[in-house]
This record gives C-alpha cells, sequence and structure tokens, in this order.
C-alpha cells in the first residue's frame, strides 16, 4: 500500500487549499481514510476521516464547517478541502489508511496501518 499526499503550500488567513492523496496496492472502496496533522513542536491529531463502505465522515472539532473531507474511489483519492484557514492550521498534514473491518475508531491514529508522507500546510496572518 502506498499513499501520495499532495496540494500543500502557503496561504494567507481566510484562504482555501485542497490537499489530495493518492492511493496504490489496495481496494480503496474497502479503506477508511483520514486526515491527521502535525502542528509544529506539537504531536500529530486527527483532522477528518471517512468510511469506506458507507462514507460516513468524522471530523475534529477545530476543523468542523471549515474542512470537508470526500473521496472518489474511482481514482484511489481522498481530498481534504480546507477553506477559511487560520494560522493555527499550519501543520504537516498526512493522509493514512485502515482496512474498514479493522478497530471501529476513526478518530486515534493506532487503528491506521498506512501512511503518507505528509505535505506541508502553513497558514500565514
Amino acid at each position: 500500500v502506498q499513499l501520495q499526499a499532495c496540494g500543500g503550500g502557503l496561504v494567507q488567513a481566510g484562504g482555501s487549499l485542497r490537499l489530495s492523496c493518492a492511493a496504490s496496492g489496495l481496494t480503496f472502496s474497502m479503506y477508511d481514510m483520514g486526515w491527521f496533522r502535525q502542528p509544529p513542536g506539537k504531536e500529530r491529531e486527527f483532522v477528518a476521516a471517512t468510511r469506506g463502505n458507507d462514507g460516513r465522515t468524522y471530523y475534529a472539532d477545530s476543523v468542523k464547517g471549515r474542512f470537508t473531507i470526500s473521496r472518489d474511489n474511482a481514482k484511489n483519492t481522498v481530498y481534504l478541502q480546507m477553506s477559511s484557514l487560520i494560522p493555527e492550521d499550519t501543520a504537516v498534514y498526512y493522509c493514512a489508511s485502515k482496512h474498514y473491518s479493522g478497530p471501529h475508531y476513526y478518530t486515534e491514529m493506532h487503528p491506521y496501518t498506512h501512511w503518507g508522507q505528509g505535505t506541508q500546510v502553513t497558514v500565514s496572518s
């Protein structure tokens, strides 16, 4: 399994970015996909997730209403649309995957079995 995240960059506060994560080596529709981020000097934290079997979504409170996770099973890709960005969103963003039959914990890191390399998002004030 390989996950390739891209789409990060430098953006002003209030702006938008869309991250993409292309997956290979797996039956994508059978995998839950998550986005996590690691702000400078802090631990990695949950951002959003989407279930493989029904597309149900989960969000961290800090991004609800601003970020949207979506998936295109035909393209083996998960997206994170980020809007109304604030400096506190500055972090390295990682995508992750786990088989849908695994533990039904979507907001924690440990059930995810594969991780992408991360993409930097910097929001300037």
